[in-house]
């Protein structure tokens, strides 16, 4: 690595008062530095800000700390009774080593194109709450490992509303374990959401799903959708025609297992 200075704030206050990159779970930012692909001058470790972690439900809503580990989403019983499909969501992420470092903080900001939270956040429409202010989820992601925080900001918690019912579909890149294609189903108190990772430059809405299973809510209605794979990322792994095609599939079986 390329030399760094190293700080270890005890309190939100004292990470947001130091000066540098944040480091959560390190899954990504590690590597990174390992490859001298990233170059941080100074790295503000947060694992020992215990604030930050912990999961909180309250009504209709689960709020989980930005240094919550995937494993203990995965683990929780709150989580698992009140939005199942984000427990089982967590309970997919990597491999047991990832799990039990990764954080859904670190996820979040680092916006990679295939993560799984994103289309959590995206799908169950979360927000996302930082030391400044809180972000709706359609407003957060903005590209490729591109969001709408600022510099210095830093992600405390995300808020879910509990849905009505949600599911969440993912094929496996074998090596990696990212989402090749990742479908998030949830019927919430505004309608259908359907959020896609995996597939293009950054987690995205699918409209034409949407419109399709909120007149009505069915894996025909699905199947019924055209997915335009003009936009769809092309790569060694799949073309975007499979990537399409895998979208299509992933979102009926959402339903189907949805409806039960």
């Amino acid at each position: 690595m390329y030399a760094f200075s190293y700080s270890n704030p005890q309190t939100t206050g004292e990470a947001v008062a130091a000066s540098g990159q944040f480091l959560a779970g390190g899954q990504s930012l590690i590597p990174s530095m390992k490859l001298r692909l990233a170059q941080p001058g100074a790295i503000v470790d947060l694992n020992g800000v215990v604030e930050l972690a912990g999961i909180r439900v309250s009504g209709a809503q689960v709020e989980v700390g930005a240094m919550t580990r995937h494993a203990d989403v995965a683990a929780s019983r709150e989580v698992q009774a009140a939005i199942p499909a984000l427990a089982q969501l967590a309970g997919g992420i990597g491999d047991r080593q990832v799990r039990a470092r990764g954080t859904i903080g670190g996820s979040l900001a680092n916006n990679d194109p295939a993560a799984c939270y994103p289309s959590a956040v995206l799908g169950l429409g979360a927000t996302v709450v930082t030391n400044q202010r809180e972000i709706a989820a359609d407003d957060f992601f903005q590209g490729m490992y591109t969001t709408a925080l600022q510099e210095g900001e830093l992600i405390t918690a995300v808020r879910f509303p509990v849905p009505r019912a949600a599911a969440y579909l993912k094929f496996k890149q074998p090596a990696s374990r990212f989402a090749l294609v990742g479908v998030f189903v949830a019927q919430t108190a505004q309608g259908v959401r359907v959020a896609i990772t995996g597939a293009g430059l950054s987690v995205f809405r699918h409209a034409g799903l949407e419109a399709a299973l909120n007149q009505s809510f069915t894996a025909a209605s699905a199947a019924g959708v055209m997915i335009d794979d003009s936009e769809l990322n092309s790569d060694l792994h799949a073309s975007a025609r499979y990537r399409a095609q895998l979208i299509s599939v992933q979102a009926q079986r959402a339903v189907t297992q949805m409806l039960g």
